[in-house]
């Protein structure tokens, strides 16, 4: 529109956008309707144009105010109020996403993108429950809808359910080309004990398409359970077959370190340091797993090269001053991450082990004053544990040791445990909650300044859950915290005798950092396991325990995180 020229009616304004989109220029599309909007402040067809545009642009925030004005003027239009939600949802605002769709339920019932946009909400705030109730409703008014298929196929294998399989056929019926969907139909012939089928599409989706992470690390997975020794040989032919792709070696170094192979990994970011010279992230990798490997020097010259305003610098630097004794130096490197996120888990739990090296009084206030670490009976009937002990060993069975987590030998139950549809798992859950009750009444004072007890009146929920089965060799977990949460925690199920000898084989150390940080500090408390029995404690502090070697040792764990009141 010229400077000058009388302004564009509302219908003229929408003529001229839908031309601008048939000539493919939505830059002279999204002009004219911003400018229109301006002219028509009250017409809300032209709010949700603007806001379609926006959306298609990339620019959610821009977007999800035209919806809202156009909710504002028209609140009775649902299609504005599932615009909306959407433009919410690429704002990762999904609690508000549901809360704008609740308004229009009644008519949403019956409406198949209703109820699918409201699914996918529900999904990301980990309420698979909700999410399979709605694609279930999406489906019942459009049952060829690719999205809803793909999405209750989804729900369906994380929350164990026995026809995810059939599910994922469905949807690629629909979707045959969705490389995502095969994915998931390996990861559920996986969960069905179809182990084959399942390596034979992860070969497939890994030779058809090499940059598909995902699909790297599934074989690479299955590989692993295998106890095949080049595990992680699909990232390496992934990178023959797509040298340019710099995600490729990055995620190889990841696996190999999440398994302790620090050298390995190191060996591959120095590589892609060479192969990506203007991609910074490899030169820190490098340092990150050449410390790791116990190679001080190599890692102090590339830490001493990197950028200053490097997002993770700081911490891993703090880390990497920990192993050489260079305490006021990590002590900086802390308090500068810190300052980026005040309640970094990783960093609390590295200022803990720092506190302790250097006899700073505040670590005690972290992680020994009293109450923060408590060992509870479980709040539950009698005969719950033995059930569900005899349930998970059914689920174990085609379980596998994972990828990059703490575990080292043994199994461990595949995604979030308590998603699953069983009825026992829903018994313990409540369970757990009302032990975790009994463990916030016997918490020290609330203090803002405390990255658990800040938090000790606020609700919680359980994050990741899940259960690991240990069956002797030496199977134990490595020291490690979870970076998620803010209490973690073992619920001991099953329990061998060998745990009640001087050895202390099995019991749970918490406060041994790893080893990799070369330092010399014992656990602040060790605890001896005991069936039945919940331990808790902040997810700030390490925690590993000691091998064993009896027959079987089964706990169920997961993070509590709190909920933010809104």
């Amino acid at each position: 529109m010229k400077t000058g020229s009388a302004a564009l009616s509302a219908p003229e304004a929408m003529v001229r956008i839908r031309m601008a989109m048939q000539q493919n220029d939505p830059v002279a599309a999204r002009s004219i309707a911003e400018q229109a909007r301006r002219d028509h402040p009250g017409d809300a067809a032209l709010a949700d144009a603007a806001g379609d545009l926006a959306l298609k642009a990339g620019d959610a925030a821009a977007a999800e105010a035209h919806f809202a004005a156009a909710c504002d003027i028209a609140p009775t239009l649902i299609d504005y109020a599932i615009n909306r939600a959407i433009a919410l949802q690429r704002l990762d605002r999904h609690g508000e996403a549901i809360a704008r769709l609740k308004t229009h339920e009644h008519a949403g019932r019956t409406m198949a993108r209703y109820a699918s946009v409201r699914a996918m909400s529900h999904r990301a705030l980990a309420d698979p429950a909700a999410a399979a109730k709605w694609y279930d409703a999406a489906l019942a008014v459009e049952p060829e809808r690719t999205r809803a298929l793909h999405g209750r196929a989804r729900v369906a294998l994380e929350r164990g359910e026995a026809d995810a399989v059939a599910r994922f056929d469905l949807a690629l019926r629909a979707n045959p080309g969705d490389a995502d969907l095969w994915l998931g139909k390996a990861q559920a012939l996986e969960v069905a004990g179809d182990i084959a089928g399942a390596r034979i599409i992860a070969e497939q989706l890994c030779a058809r398409a090499p940059g598909f992470i995902a699909a790297l690390s599934l074989l690479s997975g299955l590989k692993l359970a295998a106890g095949e020794t080049d595990f992680t040989s699909p990232f390496a032919e992934a990178a023959r077959k797509v040298p340019q792709d710099p995600n490729i070696p990055a995620a190889h170094a990841e696996t190999l370190a999440g398994l302790d192979y620090a050298r390995e990994a190191a060996e591959i970011a120095a590589n892609a340091r060479k192969r990506f010279p203007a991609e910074p992230h490899f030169a820190l990798l490098e340092a990150i797993h050449a410390g790791f490997a116990g190679e001080w020097d190599r890692a102090e010259a590339i830490f001493a090269e990197l950028p200053a305003d490097m997002p993770q610098r700081p911490l891993h630097e703090a880390r990497h001053a920990i192993r050489g004794h260079q305490f006021a130096r990590a002590e900086d490197r802390l308090v500068s991450a810190l300052d980026a996120d005040p309640w970094d888990v990783t960093a609390w739990a590295h200022r803990g082990i720092l506190w302790r090296l250097t006899d700073d009084p505040r670590a005690e206030w972290l992680h020994e004053q009293e109450g923060l670490i408590q060992v509870r009976p479980l709040v539950a009937r009698d005969g719950l544990i033995e059930e569900c002990a005899a349930g998970l060993r059914t689920l174990h069975e085609g379980s596998a040791m994972p990828l990059g987590q703490s575990l080292r030998g043994g199994t461990q139950t595949r995604g979030i445990l308590f998603h699953r549809t069983e009825p026992l798992l829903a018994e313990l859950h409540e369970a757990i909650l009302a032990t975790l009750e009994e463990y916030r009444a016997n918490l020290p004072p609330a203090d803002q300044a405390h990255p658990l007890l800040r938090h000790r009146d606020t609700p919680w929920a359980l994050a990741g859950s899940w259960s690991v089965r240990l069956t002797g060799g030496s199977d134990h977990h490595a020291a490690h915290v979870h970076y998620q949460g803010l209490i973690s925690s073992a619920l001991y199920l099953v329990v061998p005798d060998e745990v009640t000898g001087p050895e202390q084989r099995g019991w749970l150390e918490i406060g041994r950092p790893k080893r990799s940080l070369h330092a010399d500090l014992p656990p602040l408390r060790v605890i001896q396991p005991e069936e039945g029995h919940l331990a808790l404690f902040p997810s700030t502090a390490y925690h590993g325990t000691t091998a064993f070697h009896a027959t079987e040792r089964m706990t169920v764990a997961f993070d509590a995180v709190a909920v933010e009141r809104k």
